[in-house]
């Protein structure tokens, strides 16, 4: 155990609170919250772990925390810290998922649209529906049932909906108060549950129509009931109060939980949402902390109703989100609860297998690779890579990869500015200094693992940039390619020596990734800068050529090899006057 570490464990209290880990560059990884701050910190530097919690460990070498008067106050303090610094171990939802509502508008004339923002607007509000197409089926339904306005804006003329009997047309005729006031009850009323009872009412006009020999008037009718039919009658109640509720369960193995969540709206099971997720706490705090976060992070609509399972501190819940928290024993709700567990338990143990395996591709890669390189395991790898051709247009690229994933959001270009003519080992200084410079500078995050896409020079002059010049001791190795292009190599050290690698290892096949992730980067962006250059120094010195010619140019012949090959009436053809396009042709022609 660090000093620094052993040393603060003795002043822990024994209050509530929230712990923050950090590594050795000052990151924040963790955040955590404890009942009782001294044996919960604590417990992380004692005992056997499992190997992520044992990952997490090794990483921390200091620690903050913040004492609160109560469990609830470090319950929000520690949901705003986590949306705060997004710790890398911490349960992030990132996906965001929101679900569509069906609303009517509170205007003189009301419309009925879609969608994913609940405001207070004193409009009304329905759903949510299980996806997009879903509601939209329903509007389509309602559309003909009710003829509310359509345009956002008021048009001056009768629309096609007007005319399709879908719309009263408020443009130009007049529709009372009283006329809008009773259609937005109906469709209220329709949403709220009682389209059964509009289904029989279009029964009995289907039927007398049908006696009346108005076939064409029953089979709209007819119509109209297999839509409500189709749209809302596809699931089978699982409640007769028409309650909105969430149902949460979780079940939990292995040192990882998946959390499992039932929408139930009007009575019906409209979706639900999965998350499995590593845990470093005790399973019922980690489910808190994902509870909060479920709604304030994701915007999730509360509904009146939410059910947990008997573990979880129900006040607790309560206090934390405004809203009626029940534990069932029995009956229905019971039961929703017990199903919900079965498919989180399902879930999990289907997840173990494709965790395992992505684990085995990325962790436990990197951390082979730090065994063999003798460094800490490079969570953090940033890859470099030149590409020229003849020296021209040169440009280097930097892709950075952590936890052994790739980061796109980090990965960065670089146009070589210092360097005249094809000189790879030079330009390689120049865009190490670059960034490792600005790095320094701006406080960024330095990788645990450079990889340099060359051999002996590149590897050299990445070094002696570094260590000469920066004073930054970062590990540097350098992946050679043969002459099929394919890794081969991976040299560390000055003077550099070969490190040996099974080349049927998941850390081979992780450097591999790398190499032709960094390759590609740097081709892709070479070739969209000499794409722009090429097409710029042909003819931007003639007169009468500015961009959007040559954009007209360009979009006419496809390229610039055609355009060489063109005629002058053809170049006219392009819309180029004639003294211009003489003046292309002369200079295609040179």
């Amino acid at each position: 155990m660090k000093g620094i570490i052993k040393e603060k464990l003795a002043l822990l209290p024994d209050q509530p609170g929230c712990y923050i880990m950090k590594d050795r560059q000052g990151t924040i990884i963790y955040i955590g919250k404890a009942k009782v701050l001294k044996n919960r910190v604590r417990s992380y530097f004692t005992g056997s772990h499992d190997g992520k919690t044992l990952r997490l460990v090794n990483e921390i070498t200091d620690f903050e925390y913040i004492v609160t008067s109560s469990n609830i106050e470090a319950l929000i303090l520690e949901l705003n810290l986590i949306k705060k610094h997004d710790p890398k171990y911490n349960v992030m939802l990132k996906d965001d998922k929101t679900y569509p509502f069906i609303k009517i508008t509170n205007e003189r004339h009301p419309r009925l649209i879609v969608t994913r923002q609940v405001k207070k607007d004193k409009s009304k509000y329905f759903g949510p529906y299980p996806n997009v197409q879903a509601a939209r089926e329903t509007i389509k339904l309602l559309d003909r049932l009710y003829p509310l306005r359509k345009c956002s804006t008021l048009p001056d003329r009768v629309c096609l909906y007007y005319h399709m009997g879908q719309c009263l047309a408020p443009c130009v005729k007049d529709v009372s108060n009283e006329t809008n006031r009773q259609m937005v009850e109906e469709i209220t009323r329709f949403l709220n549950g009682g389209f059964k009872k509009i289904k029989e009412d279009l029964s009995e006009k289907m039927s007398k129509s049908s006696e009346e020999l108005d076939f064409e008037r029953a089979k709209e009718y007819r119509d109209q009931i297999v839509h409500i039919e189709a749209t809302m009658e596809k699931q089978k109640m699982t409640m007769n109060d028409f309650v909105d509720r969430d149902v949460f369960a979780y079940a939990y193995d292995k040192g990882w939980m998946c959390v499992q969540v039932f929408f139930i709206r009007q009575g019906k099971l409209i979706e639900r949402d999965v998350s499995t997720f590593p845990i470093y706490d005790t399973p019922d705090e980690e489910f808190l902390t994902y509870l909060g976060q479920f709604y304030s992070k994701n915007n999730h609509f509360l509904p009146k109703e939410i059910l947990i399972p008997d573990s979880v501190e129900h006040e607790l819940v309560e206090q934390l989100l405004q809203v009626s928290t029940i534990q069932p024993k029995r009956g229905k709700k019971k039961d929703l609860l017990l199903l919900a567990h079965k498919n989180a338990k399902i879930a999990l143990k289907e997840k173990f297998s494709l965790i395992e395996r992505d684990e085995e591709r990325t962790i436990k890669a990197i951390e082979n690779i730090g065994e063999k390189l003798s460094i800490h395991t490079p969570l953090r790898i940033e890859a470099f890579d030149n590409s020229n051709i003849q020296g021209t247009d040169p440009v280097s690229a930097m892709v950075v990869f952590i936890d052994g994933k790739p980061a796109k959001k980090d990965y960065r270009k670089y146009k070589i500015k210092s360097v005249q003519g094809p000189d790879d080992y030079e330009s390689m200084r120049e865009v190490v200094r670059r960034r490792y410079s600005r790095a320094l500078k701006e406080s960024l995050p330095l990788p645990d693992l450079i990889i340099i896409d060359g051999g002996k020079g590149h590897l050299a002059a990445a070094q002696d940039v570094l260590e000469n010049e920066l004073a930054l001791e970062i590990p540097v190795t350098g992946l050679v390619k043969d002459d099929k292009h394919r890794t081969s190599e991976l040299l560390i050290g000055n003077p550099p020596v070969i490190v040996q690698l099974e080349r049927n290892s998941q850390e081979f096949y992780l450097l591999q990734r790398i190499q032709d992730e960094v390759h590609r980067f740097a081709i892709t962006f070479h070739r969209q800068i000499r794409g722009k250059t090429a097409f710029q120094s042909i003819l931007d010195d003639i007169p009468g050529i500015g961009e959007n010619r040559k954009k007209m140019l360009l979009k006419h012949f496809g390229s610039v090899k055609k355009m060489k090959d063109a005629t002058l009436d053809e170049l006219r053809e392009a819309g180029i006057p004639p003294k211009t396009a003489q003046a292309l042709l002369e200079k295609l022609k040179e």
